[in-house]
């Protein structure tokens, strides 16, 4: 199958946190959680250009953190999944509680503990800096590392494959 034809199955995008929406610095500082993140708008626009060409979007992470809840509930994804260990297991779960088929997931990975759930998902992306183990199981690595546009790049991809981001555009041009 093509990725065109992958693309066009796609519903729903999973994505990892750290080292993909982020570019996996954690920093420790004053706040509530001692816990700092720093998130690209232009991926979180992105993810609201998914959003609204009716796609479902959240994160399956391996860490908990107060700044992940925070960007979550800021961009209202349509799932959250933290403290996820084994990537495997958790991506079955999400399946399972989603009421999804592997195949109409787009997974966005930078580490190998998302090799196994991007060999099972429709379309696999490694961000630009992710690992090249991750070479084996993906469909594209973006140009853009992680936390500086990767998830913005990945979306607007997969938009265009499904013909849908001229409309989405014509918002701001018309």
């Amino acid at each position: 199958m093509s990725l065109s034809e992958k693309c066009a199955e796609i519903t729903a995008i999973v994505l990892d946190v750290d080292g993909v929406l982020t570019d996996g610095m954690i920093g420790y500082g004053g706040n509530s959680s001692g816990e700092i993140k720093f998130f690209h708008v232009r991926d979180g626009h992105g993810i609201k250009l998914a959003q609204r060409a009716g796609l479902r979007v959240g994160i399956l992470s391996g860490r908990q953190s107060e700044a992940n809840r925070i960007r979550a509930e800021e961009l209202k994804l349509d799932f959250l999944y933290e403290n996820i260990k084994d990537k495997d297991a958790g991506f079955t779960r999400f399946l399972e509680e989603q009421h999804l088929k592997a195949e109409q997931c787009m997974y966005i990975g930078d580490d190998v503990v998302d090799a196994r759930p991007m060999s099972r998902c429709g379309v696999a992306v490694a961000v630009g800096d992710a690992v090249a183990e991750l070479d084996k199981v993906c469909d594209f690595r973006t140009r853009a590392g992680g936390g500086r546009g990767a998830v913005r790049e990945a979306i607007e991809f997969l938009l265009k494959e499904q013909g849908k981001w001229e409309q989405l555009m014509q918002r701001y041009f018309s």
